[in-house]
């Protein structure tokens, strides 16, 4: 782990969606670690740090990526950076998702840009012998994450669209919900809005497939000494018992899929 930001220069820039763009960097993996899939970074702009989801791991060639949603001033600002110009990164953070599985059937659901963990996950166990079907969803095609790069690399995509405009129409509960009928699955990863996992969650847990949830809530330190990001009734910090939680710590958590707090601790 490292606590210090280290300053890395982009070396790629992919235009992922209109609203999504992939940032490809060098990472001394000897020097920090190999993180795992479902961990994160923090990324400094060099005025402010926020955490993200590390959507590509290159141990052969020692590159790390983040794939960030253009939602607001920080992540507009990261937009605005070219091939060549530098960030900071610290970390990687948190709990993980399980990835030492091996020959097993998964079912890989990501909503959004929560399709960057997923797609680290998904590629490190295919490259583990594991058959993966996975589930990207978005408004409309043209917010479609990872789904071509996944299709390439060996995985069974099916992707869904709330428009209908490419493949399933329909949110991903529902397109689960048909997988369901005709396909079993040793495992499960899921990532996205809470109140798409929070229905994933249900349908998973009645067909008794164990999974993990990657969570997301407002970090600060990423080091578990804020508290900024501790979820009520359980306190654990996201950043550090999570992001990823198996499916019976998830049933613990009595905000998930119903609310989170701001920076100020106001519901939202």
């Amino acid at each position: 782990m490292n606590n210090v930001p280290q300053i890395v220069e982009i070396n790629e820039i992919i235009k992922e969606t209109p609203s999504i763009k992939t940032f490809i960097f060098d990472w001394d993996m000897d020097k920090f670690g190999v993180p795992s899939p479902g961990e994160f970074v923090m990324v400094w702009n060099f005025h402010n740090e926020k955490p993200m989801s590390i959507s590509l791991i290159d141990e052969e060639n020692s590159r790390l990526a983040i794939s960030v949603k253009n939602v607001g001033e920080f992540s507009s600002q990261l937009h605005n950076l070219n091939v060549g110009e530098k960030i900071g990164i610290r970390g990687s953070y948190g709990n993980g998702f399980s990835n030492d599985i091996r020959d097993k059937k998964i079912l890989a659901i990501g909503g959004g840009v929560g399709m960057a963990p997923i797609n680290a996950i998904s590629t490190n166990l295919l490259k583990k012998g594991n058959t993966v079907d996975v589930v990207p969803a978005a408004v409309t095609k043209e917010e479609l994450l990872f789904a071509d790069s996944l299709k390439k690399s060996g995985a069974n995509v099916f992707p869904c669209t709330d428009d209908g405009s490419f493949g399933f129409e329909g949110f991903a509960t529902d397109c689960t919900i048909g997988l369901l009928e005709d396909r079993s699955y040793d495992f499960a990863f899921v990532c996205g809005p809470e109140i798409m996992m929070a229905g994933i969650y249900n349908i998973l847990e009645e067909s008794k497939i164990n999974a993990e949830y990657s969570l997301e809530r407002y970090m600060k330190c990423a080091l578990g000494i804020c508290g900024q990001c501790c979820v009520d009734n359980t306190g654990w910090r996201i950043c550090v018992e999570g992001p990823v939680f198996k499916n019976d710590k998830i049933n613990k958590i009595s905000e998930f899929g119903k609310y989170r707090r701001t920076a100020s601790g106001i519901k939202q």
